[in-house]
């Protein structure tokens, strides 16, 4: 069959190709005899067989969707690009050749760049690696790339979603574990260069949202948060919801739902000034960055953090603002660089006078940790917040926000934020 003459005929000889590919590359169909794949080069420090190089300053069409704000790839075009990946395995096949997929290195920060409009983002000629088929370290990765893009095709063909923990638990035995299809699902987003919603692959939330904010879901469900006594979950598909309609002076993210919940329980939303308040409950998930992201693109108003003054606060604080590592090809439509950092300031200890025994001393992995966040591109750019993270080098002590409970057990919501949000105390 000659595959680069012409396109798969169709959807269903496409599908009949793939399993065919997945099944002979991972043993349940015998190898041909006259197969002769070439020995793959192992890379030195990798797990993968794979060959590192550069991918080349390609600019498309889909890259240029991608600078943007968030668009939704039409099916068409996502299934082609998946067709095309297959097409290539197949050519591979027919020419006695070990089919190779090829991936970003999306943790390497030689393929990131800083750019104080938009965060960490994703250099057009970054670096490669090629997830072999040929090599057993490599293989069944392959095999698993396969199967998720056989999954993804269906979906879109069907118009129907899943969850990444959908796919994990639809064979956990094949999968492994959920961190292995999370993994896998953002390389191939980054291959085809679609973002994950246009894919039919919805993230788990965890995140909630309260205060002066009213939307409307995809399927036509209106959500009231200013009215409701509990916060809401973050939608699963932000990307669906409209007619935002909102009052609120500024938007408050809280790192950790028990401060969140307590801010809640005092009515913090409506008393100080209209606001929302969004936690991501620790590390954001992707769904509630695209909320934080959207409704700064609906209302400009100003975004302020509350973190834990210790470096994985810091961290978090700066996942929002600038974006991480391995989502740096999803950049644009998940950093807010406007953020500022309201609380808690590790300056802020010293100036409350906390007492030292209410402070916790730093693990090693602290001091790593900090060290890796003052190593980073953008600190450079925050003089102020270089300083802050300098007072923490040096005390080697930490804090959670629960430390102004030391103070009163009011003192967070009756005090320190109406102060900090009055008098500017933000970074």
């Amino acid at each position: 069959m000659n595959f680069t003459s012409s396109k798969l005929k169709s959807h269903f000889q496409f599908l009949d190709n793939l399993f065919f590919c997945l099944f002979f590359l991972t043993g349940l169909l015998p190898y041909p005899e006259k197969l002769d794949w070439p020995a793959p080069a192992l890379m030195e420090g990798h797990g993968l067989c794979s060959t590192e190089k550069p991918a080349g300053n390609k600019a498309s069409s889909r890259e240029t969707s991608l600078s943007g704000q968030e668009s939704q790839v039409p099916s068409s075009e996502v299934l082609e690009a998946i067709e095309n990946v297959i097409q290539g395995v197949l050519q591979s096949l027919a020419q006695k050749k070990a089919p190779v997929l090829t991936v970003a290195n999306r943790a390497d920060w030689r393929n990131i760049e800083f750019k104080d409009s938009v965060g960490l983002q994703m250099i057009p000629s970054y670096t490669t690696k090629q997830i072999r088929s040929d090599c057993p370290q490599s293989a069944r990765r392959f095999a698993l790339m396969l199967k998720i893009l056989s999954m993804i095709y269906k979906m879109v063909q069907s118009n129907t979603y899943a969850t990444k923990r959908d796919i994990y638990y639809s064979d956990t035995l094949l999968f492994g574990s959920q961190s292995v299809v999370d993994q896998i699902i953002n390389d191939i987003s980054c291959m085809l260069k679609i973002p994950r919603r246009s894919l039919h692959v919805l993230s788990s939330t965890k995140g909630f949202v309260a205060g002066n904010l009213s939307y409307t879901e995809e399927d036509g469900t209106k959500v009231n948060c200013t009215c409701s006594a509990m916060a809401v979950t973050v939608p699963s598909n932000v990307q669906g919801i409209k007619n935002l309609t909102s009052h609120a002076k500024f938007i408050l993210i809280v790192e950790k739902d028990a401060t969140f919940q307590r801010l809640l329980d005092d009515d913090f939303f409506s008393k100080v000034s209209p606001c929302i308040m969004i936690t991501g409950r620790g590390i954001p998930d992707l769904n509630t960055r695209l909320l934080v992201r959207k409704l700064w693109d609906s209302f400009q108003i100003p975004i302020f953090t509350l973190m834990d003054a210790d470096p994985h606060g810091i961290e978090i604080m700066c996942v929002y603002k600038y974006g991480s590592v391995s989502m740096s090809f999803e950049a644009h439509h998940l950093t807010v660089p406007s953020v500022k950092w309201l609380g808690l300031l590790p300056s802020d200890l010293k100036r409350l006078n906390i007492c030292k025994d209410a402070l916790i001393p730093f693990t090693k992995q602290d001091e790593n940790k900090l060290a890796s966040i003052q190593k980073r591109p953008y600190i450079a750019c925050q003089p102020l917040w270089k300083k802050e993270l300098e007072i923490m080098a040096t005390s080697k002590l930490k804090a959670e926000i629960q430390v102004l409970t030391s103070l009163s057990s009011d003192y967070l919501s009756r005090v320190y934020l109406p102060n900090k949000l009055q008098f500017g105390g933000w970074l």
